[in-house]
């Protein structure tokens, strides 16, 4: 590994004994440029002071021991700062500094020397489509709870959906009304519904897989529902027993039933990039499957890649496909992060008009009959992405944080949140200062 590719650690971090040079740049003449305080792209050195013959001296002194990963492109950033191209993505904006001596820092005037519309057209480029509000969709209790191997008491089920709820979720996938014979994780789907079927500040949807989980569901105060069908016939036939056309009958009866009680249908297609028996997965299927459903009622078709094996490449032409039969206000993407691939995933899809996404707590899940698949991915990774691109989804990130851990630790094993395991580690640092 190179000097260049030298990943930061906590020990680079500032120590205590650089407070009193940090504390002389605070305010006055002496501060050093706001785009000098961040990490990441060239840092741009030279700063003059008129106020003291010491300034750069100090801030030199300062900038190595506080930012010691800065000697790495020292010599990337030396000549003439109007030749320089630097790269920086604000909360909004990117920007390709070049002939501009500062660059774009959210909450901060960038040079006038920079063209405008040059801004404009990169952040077109790069964040066109990009929705201002995502929808989360909330799928741990269920789809996350039902492939982990220890069984969790009710109580813990129900504490876990008060609290995702209380983050600001506004839909908690709450649990599955099928046969405790195949998935006993959710055997106590009456009780765990009865108990929170009146939670006020979101929808509480439950998976039902035919007609008599649907009228079970209903009678434990269920409000809205949830089909799934496969694109992969195999998949189908090992998952629920039958057909793709079979399946599609059933959901007939379900939707048919459910618009007698007015109650809402979502529906679910399953390996929609690829299935762990037949491979590869035509788009053209896909389609078909989520029209079906659609035509049938479903208000919302979530697109799932089951097995976790889609990356952008194999998203897109698949959304291409779907999207040419069902309106894309009425589709929702569901990943699995078997390959990590989970966030570039989400990304494509919202450059494409997605709105609404589906995600685990901690990264909870897996598919009982998808051998390999991994967990879904983390509700957290996806609110910290989310909100870097500057998108609302009015979830708190620290309520959710709590509940990821309030059911990790019930399940004897850490977060599968990228974000949650790093900010942890953060806070705990702290707290030893």
């Amino acid at each position: 590994m190179s000097s260049l590719e030298e990943p930061l650690g906590l020990d680079k971090l500032p120590s205590m004994s650089t407070i009193d040079s940090i504390q002389r740049f605070s305010s006055g003449a002496c501060r050093p440029r706001v785009d000098d305080m961040g990490m990441g792209n060239c840092w741009i050195e030279g700063r003059t002071c008129s106020s003291s013959n010491s300034c750069n001296e100090d801030y030199e002194e300062y900038s190595r021991e506080a930012f010691p990963w800065r000697r790495h492109t020292r010599d990337m950033c030396q000549g003439d700062s109007l030749k320089r191209r630097s790269l920086s993505l604000g909360r909004s904006t990117l920007v390709f500094a070049n002939g501009c001596d500062s660059r774009y820092i959210p909450d901060h005037q960038y040079n006038s020397k920079c063209n405008e519309q040059d801004i404009r057209e990169v952040t077109n480029k790069f964040l066109r489509g990009i929705p201002k509000f995502v929808k989360i969709v909330e799928v741990g209790p269920r789809d996350g709870l039902q492939n982990e191997k220890n069984i969790l008491p009710t109580a813990v089920k129900i504490e876990l959906i008060h609290r995702l709820v209380s983050s600001g979720l506004s839909v908690v996938e709450a649990t599955s009304f099928v046969s405790p014979k195949w998935v006993p994780q959710l055997a106590d789907a009456k009780d765990v519904m009865e108990a929170v079927c009146n939670l006020e500040g979101a929808r509480l949807p439950v998976l039902t897989p035919n007609l008599k989980g649907f009228e079970a569901a209903v009678a434990a105060g269920t409000k809205e529902v949830a089909v799934f069908a496969s694109a992969s016939e195999s998949f189908s036939k090992s998952n629920i027993n039958c057909s793709i056309e079979d399946s599609l009958a059933r959901y007939h009866a379900v939707t048919h039933a459910a618009k007698k009680l007015s109650i809402p249908v979502r529906g679910y297609v399953s390996c929609v990039v690829g299935c762990p028996v037949e491979g590869a997965i035509p788009p053209s299927r896909v389609a078909y499957v989520a029209k079906e459903l659609y035509d049938m009622g479903c208000f919302e078709i979530s697109l799932a890649d089951t097995i976790g094996v889609a990356t952008p490449g194999t998203v897109v032409p698949m959304l291409e496909a779907v999207m040419a039969v069902v309106p894309v206000e009425r589709l929702a993407v569901h990943f699995h992060d078997t390959y990590g691939q989970s966030l570039p995933n989400i990304l494509v899809s919202l450059q494409m008009g997605i709105s609404t996404v589906d995600s685990s707590v901690a990264g909870l899940g897996g598919c009982p009959y998808a051998k390999g698949a991994s967990g879904n991915v983390a509700t957290e990774d996806v609110v910290y992405m989310l909100h870097g691109l500057g998108v609302k989804t009015n979830v708190d990130l620290g309520k959710l944080m709590l509940a990821g851990d309030f059911i990790s630790k019930h399940l004897g094993r850490p977060s599968g949140s990228k974000t949650a395991v790093a900010l942890g580690r953060v806070t705990a640092d702290a707290s030893k200062i």
